[in-house]
């Protein structure tokens, strides 16, 4: 999500139509990525089954391309900083797409490894050149509209892609959901070359901006901490929440149709966190907050049927939907003079938590049991309320809503 491209262009000779072409071919591109990360929480049971690893271990499909996502962002974007933009991005996405095909014909959990460490390059590179592309592809009034779509292809994936891909696991094989997203990845290749004009390179985000943007602006540094504990604490239940509701007794054909209520709920929590902000972002990030606690701790103690599960999975998707439009918004307010360097910051942190919940999720799934991961996570999203409480201590005045 990085804007790697300054400045607002002219809008001389542009045409309108072929702009917003090009803007979806990159929103189906990013769609495709983020449910390429995250497609294996829905998959963890049926895929570690297949290859013969625990669930936990299994863990690390989520694990692996967050941790090198978070680490590609800016190493991509600084490394292609003169190669046109547009080859950038398809040669990204076709590495995607490659990937997943190889891991829908592997036979050892390794090959999967090295095709998902191969998935988080293109993750992190793409997703940090995409987000500032809609200034290079549509009218100059049409920029915000524009990047506020892109960005929809990532909360999109998260709230209705894995649920999506699950479903397909379930009605046929987890091999078959990887070979899915792996050809979507292909047509999304295929829509940029026809649809995107060429984009030659302008100006990279440079890495002492990063650590000056962090040191200097107190908002940037809790922005960073909020998603730092919101999607650490979510990630590392969520990855698990297909074994948790199997020991609750549901049979494991309904899983995916219970994620993609999760995600219908999230799309949901979508729009309703974009009427909110505008009133009071502050209260947004609590309400989150709170939404997710009880959301994890309610599935925890109480036993799940078929209807409570999905009850539960509504609360918990209401809160998680809300979350990425959020956090951005606060990340963009709180840096108005430098969003390059804060937004790269976020997507890393964004990512490195995703990372982080997944593998710590699985140790505690592994040693303690799976039912832990969700007191855990709750205590996670949780402790976000002190961070938001203590925030206007260390920030002159609440960060306005984005438009």
């Amino acid at each position: 999500m990085t804007t790697v491209e300054s400045g607002v262009p002219a809008d001389t000779g542009r045409s309108s139509v072929k702009g917003w072409l090009a803007v979806l071919a990159v929103t189906l591109g990013i769609f495709s990525l983020m449910t390429s990360e995250l497609l294996p929480v829905g998959l963890l049971t049926p895929v570690g089954t297949a290859l013969d690893v625990s669930e936990g271990t299994a863990g690390l499909m989520v694990t692996v391309p967050g941790l090198v996502a978070a680490v590609s962002a800016p190493l991509v974007t600084v490394a292609t900083g003169r190669i046109d933009r547009r080859i950038v991005l398809v040669v990204l996405i076709g590495l995607m797409g490659a990937a997943n095909l190889a891991s829908a014909f592997a036979t050892s959990f390794t090959v999967v490894l090295i095709a998902r460490f191969l998935i988080g390059i293109s993750v992190g590179g793409f997703w940090s050149i995409a987000g500032g592309i809609a200034l290079r592809l549509v009218p100059a009034k049409h920029v915000a509209r524009a990047t506020a779509v892109i960005f929809g292809g990532v909360e999109t994936a998260s709230v209705l892609g894995v649920p999506l891909g699950t479903f397909i696991g379930d009605m046929s094989s987890w091999r078959t959901a990887f070979g899915a997203v792996g050809i979507l990845g292909l047509v999304s290749l295929a829509c940029m070359l026809f649809l995107m004009p060429k984009i030659p390179a302008e100006q990279s985000i440079s890495f002492s901006a990063l650590p000056k943007v962090f040191k200097t602006n107190a908002g940037v540094r809790i922005g960073i901490a909020l998603t730092f504990l919101v999607i650490t604490g979510h990630f590392l239940a969520y990855t698990f929440v297909r074994p948790i509701l199997q020991e609750d007794g549901i049979r494991a054909g309904s899983i995916g149709a219970l994620l993609l209520t999760f995600g219908v709920a999230g799309i949901c929590g979508n729009f309703i966190a974009g009427a909110l902000i505008t009133k009071s972002l502050r209260k947004t990030v609590m309400g989150i907050s709170v939404v997710l606690t009880a959301g994890m701790v309610i599935l925890a103690v109480v036993d799940t049927n078929i209807f409570t599960a999905g009850v539960i999975l509504v609360l918990w998707g209401l809160g998680y939907g809300a979350v990425p439009v959020t956090f951005q918004s606060w990340i963009m307010d709180a840096a108005p003079e430098a969003t390059e360097a804060a937004t790269s910051l976020y997507v890393s942190a964004f990512n490195l938590s995703i990372a982080l919940g997944a593998l710590f999720g699985g140790f505690a799934v592994d040693g303690i049991g799976a039912t832990s991961v969700l007191w855990i996570g709750a205590a996670l999203a949780f402790a976000a309320l002190f961070v938001v409480g203590g925030s206007r201590r260390a920030t002159t005045a609440e960060p306005a809503a984005a438009p």
